[in-house]
């Protein structure tokens, strides 16, 4: 996915924008990059990222990724918080995929410094 541009809709390569979260030692800094970034996991099936970004109290032992499932693209609807101010945050997200769309808001907490999917309520 090098050269191709990151599913999470910003400008720039997979391997400059998420990729590196993916792949490298570094944290999201924001709950919305840390959103963008667990998009990009699903798109590319990385469910390990996905398990390590989750927590703690909130995480599931496993997580089984359809291979079949093919996100389309991703809109970020709103945010609350989530800088590297806060320890807390929301975004609000539309998530397309073929046949549908999942619209959410999600909520992020810090945990050891780093920001974590906690949960989400899917919206109308």
């Amino acid at each position: 996915m090098t050269s191709r541009t990151c599913p999470c809709g910003r400008p720039e390569s997979y391997d400059a924008c998420c990729g590196r979260f993916h792949t490298g030692p570094g944290a999201a800094p924001t709950a919305e990059l840390l959103m963008r970034s667990r998009y990009s996991a699903f798109v590319t099936g990385d469910a390990g990222y996905l398990l390590r970004t989750w927590h703690p109290r909130t995480r599931p032992e496993r997580l089984d990724l359809d291979p079949r499932m093919r996100w389309t693209g991703l809109e970020i609807l709103g945010t609350t918080d989530g800088s590297a101010f806060h320890t807390a945050g929301t975004v609000t997200f539309r998530a397309s995929y073929r046949g549908g769309s999942l619209h959410e808001r999600s909520r992020f907490e810090r945990v050891d410094g780093a920001w974590v999917y906690v949960d989400g309520d899917f919206l109308d």
